[in-house]
């Protein structure tokens, strides 16, 4: 029966929640633990959006989960988005705008913590960081405390440099995280201070802005019940630093987009925002530029541990949300613990092919944000086409149908 089921979430952020509150609603009777390296709960965190239609998908685990995030996370409605030209020739251009309902908009710890809420309180457990996993039967779990936990499966939600993913592939160096060739700086400010510098205008309709442009791109958006601003500078990189860090100075900023940036509308108050605060850090961005399967018997791998994606289409939360969704189904349909192997292995023929396209065009998305596209360079009306195009797959998944496919790969599996 399944309530024999142990599984054992390695990961207690975004997709490590996710995954618990999926098992808790499809897999009830199963013991589920989630093992969390950090020592202390989530802090405030970077931001994040989900769209329409990952809240939608996000309903079928946790009824009314906009009410909860709007309550509990703090999470904005996203009523609209612009792209527009920030450097010249062009400055102040609209490329487009995507009107209505666009999703929620929040940062990231909150919504982990309005996640976590919802769990029994005794299945977290911190400072539990892995330091090895065996398969014999049983799969067993060391983690570098000295302490073992044996389980029927394990779950890999530990994000982009996961121990869990070595495991699954058997440590091969050529599928980990590499360097998109970009890297970004973000500050979150109360929303008075955005208005000073970036002009009150840019605030006089409830929108996410988004400025293309030469070599980079930058955003804002509102964030904490419209108190806070969500400010982002993106650049081109060539140099990649092995930390992944670099300090930032208005001079780096300066030379990172180049000086027709300054003849646009929010330069100079993006910058003024981005060193207005004690260590301004840039970070690389990086992704999994492929990986060869999400399952290894009955050890799997999903959210940012199976495909890290660069931030630029805004989906990595999403995608997060469909593994919980489409890996609670499967395991929700398990009768016992031999059932589990099919599960992953339905799991991987149906999500991978759908988070591979996703990295890709989110990293094209990037580079044509940039001014970096060679056939359209930042001419307004190719750039709008052609982000049609590149977004237009993310949400036109037809959810249902793509349960059922995963489910019937299953039964293919089992019989």
């Amino acid at each position: 029966m399944n309530n024999q089921i142990r599984i054992a979430i390695i990961g207690g952020g975004l997709a490590g929640a996710l995954m618990a509150n999926s098992l808790m609603k499809n897999l009830p009777t199963a013991s589920i633990q989630i093992f969390e390296s950090s020592p202390e709960a989530p802090g405030r965190g970077l931001g994040i959006g989900l769209s329409r239609f990952a809240l939608q998908a996000l309903e079928q685990i946790i009824p009314s989960a906009a009410d909860l995030l709007k309550s509990e996370a703090g999470a904005v409605q996203i009523g609209a988005s612009r792209i527009a030209i920030g450097s010249s020739p062009g400055a102040g251009t609209v490329v487009c705008d995507i009107e209505g309902d666009a999703g929620l908009a929040m940062t990231r710890g909150p919504l982990v913590t309005a996640l976590l809420s919802l769990l029994p309180g005794e299945i977290l457990h911190t400072g539990k960081k892995v330091q090895s996993i065996e398969q014999n039967g049983h799969v067993s779990v060391t983690f570098e405390d000295g302490t073992v936990t044996i389980v029927d499966a394990v779950i890999g939600a530990d994000g982009i440099f996961s121990t869990v993913r070595e495991h699954v592939l058997n440590g091969a160096e050529t599928h980990s995280a590499s360097p998109v060739g970009g890297w970004e700086c973000r500050n979150l400010v109360p929303v008075q201070k955005a208005k000073d510098a970036l002009g009150a205008d840019s605030f006089d309709v409830d929108r996410e802005y988004c400025w293309a442009g030469e070599g980079g791109f930058m955003m804002h958006a509102l964030v904490e019940n419209g108190t806070m601003v969500q400010c982002i500078v993106a650049a081109h990189e060539e140099d990649f630093p092995k930390d992944r860090k670099r300090p930032i100075t208005r001079e780096v900023l300066e030379k990172a987009i180049g000086p027709s940036w300054f003849d646009g509308p929010v330069a100079k108050g993006m910058i003024d925002l981005m060193i207005d605060q004690e260590r301004p850090i840039g970070y690389s961005i990086w992704e999994h530029k492929s990986t060869p399967t999400y399952a290894n018997h009955r050890v799997c791998i999903m959210g940012d541990a199976a495909h890290t994606t660069s931030p630029y289409q805004g989906a990595g939360g999403g995608l997060a949300v469909e593994d919980a969704l489409v890996l609670g189904n499967l395991l929700g349909r398990t009768s016992s613990v031999s059932d589990i192997e099919a599960a992953f292995k339905a799991f991987d023929a149906v999500r991978r092919p759908r988070c591979q396209a996703v990295i890709d065009t989110s990293r094209a998305t990037g580079q044509l944000l940039s001014g970096l596209d060679a056939n359209i360079g930042l001419e307004a009306m190719g750039m709008a086409a052609k982000l049609d195009s590149l977004f237009g797959h993310i949400d036109d998944l037809d959810i249902e149908e793509h349960n059922q496919t995963a489910l019937d790969e299953m039964d293919r599996c089992l019989y």
